[in-house]
């Protein structure tokens, strides 16, 4: 049955998914990896633990649950390492990996955050949803004057296939994009030195003060960025999550594998939210066949190494921002409508919305985070109507 629903659609936005999230952050984990030393075959390491993690999480959760379920490294925890990793050894970080997995896991068993996200009403998801995806649709109209031809024409094939082939508009885009790119010889060049990549174990040492300067900050970033943002995208396309669920796969699965140079992973919004679009399937019963081909492509990726890294990286920037962006615009516009539906929640709606697209962070927490509270906050606050 599953692959009789099985479309190029759910293939297509599976991929760019995937291609947008290692093009867009891959270049943060090598700077976390260099931070503690690590390069060569235990870098593989790294991204074949990181990629796996990923791979089956998407994949099994998907499946199993038929909602469109997807986790990523987390982009936020890797900025974090790059800076804090370089006064640790190699031995002292996969300890830090550990504490920060189980302190995700420990969350996810309490029920603590499956009740804080009962609390958090359509409004605000969608509110949420729009003020994270906002930059990712603004940032093509940036690089349509970097790259003015690329971008303009890609815009172009969407407006046209959106008229003519609504279905396939997105997989068209990506091709066009594709084309172009090759055509206009935008590729940067690169050499593959091909190794099939192995995990390799680092024994880990626990280093009291890297468990808490450290280890706690990357616990909070991931899950303020990533898993509650990644729960409220959900929300706000109508899924009903089950939020530990979720949480007790992942941070297992980071757990298993953290010593190993799996950092930390989370569910994803950005690339979660291009596999709930309706350009990925008009039925939002079978958009998890997107999502479960990320977790696809996320494990090729894991097996293919650095090889794979250097042909996303290849890609010109411009390419992947108008892909991610474009397969966005729907979502944003839908997401917005819905935030200010409601004239009850309008002001409270409106500050998450401004907070969460301002990219503010304050005490290491990110924007997402402050602009759930304080609309969570505005919207408790506000006079009853009797």
């Amino acid at each position: 049955m599953m692959l009789a629903d099985l479309r190029f659609s759910h293939i297509s936005a599976g991929f760019i998914a995937v291609l947008v999230g290692y093009s867009s952050s891959v270049a943060i984990v090598f700077q976390a990896a260099a931070a503690s030393g690590v390069e060569g075959a235990l870098l593989n390491s790294w991204l074949l633990s990181l990629g796996l993690a990923m791979g089956l999480t998407s994949l099994c959760l998907s499946l199993m649950l038929k909602i469109p379920v997807l986790t990523a490294w987390s982009t936020p925890g890797a900025a974090l390492l790059a800076l804090s990793l370089g006064d640790f050894s190699v031995n002292e970080a996969s300890g830090i990996f550990i504490f920060a997995a189980a302190l995700s896991l420990v969350l996810g068993l309490s029920g603590l955050l499956e009740r804080i996200m009962k609390l958090i009403p359509p409004s605000l998801s969608n509110a949420l949803l729009a003020g994270v995806l906002l930059p990712i649709g603004l940032d093509v109209f940036v690089h349509l004057q970097e790259q003015t031809l690329l971008v303009a024409l890609m815009l172009v094939c969407y407006v046209l296939a959106k008229r003519y082939s609504p279905r396939y508009a997105i997989v068209l885009v990506l091709l066009c994009g594709l084309g172009l790119t090759w055509s206009l010889d935008l590729y940067s060049a690169v050499s593959f030195d091909y190794q099939l990549p192995k995990l390799i174990w680092t024994h880990p040492e626990f280093n009291i003060a890297g468990m808490i300067g450290v280890g706690i900050p990357l616990f909070l970033v991931t899950l303020s960025s990533q898993n509650i943002t990644g729960l409220a995208v959900m929300r706000a396309k109508g899924y009903k999550p089950p939020t530990s669920v979720l949480l007790n796969v992942s941070s297992a699965m980071n757990l298993l594998l953290a010593p190993f140079g799996c950092f930390s992973i989370g569910l994803a919004a950005i690339t979660a939210a291009i596999c709930m679009t309706e350009d990925a399937d008009e039925n939002p019963g079978t958009r998890y066949l997107a999502s479960a081909c990320a977790g696809v492509f996320y494990l090729l990726s894991a097996f293919a190494g650095l090889a794979i890294i250097l042909l996303f990286t290849a890609s010109p920037p411009a390419l992947v921002a108008a892909l991610a962006g474009i397969a966005l615009f729907a979502t944003i516009g839908n997401s917005m409508q819905a935030a200010f539906e409601s004239s009850s929640d309008r002001e409270a709606a409106l500050v998450t919305f401004l907070v969460t697209a301002s990219s503010f962070s304050f005490m290491g927490l990110s924007a997402p985070f402050w602009g759930l509270s304080l609309g969570l906050l505005l919207r408790a606050l506000r006079p009853n109507k009797r």
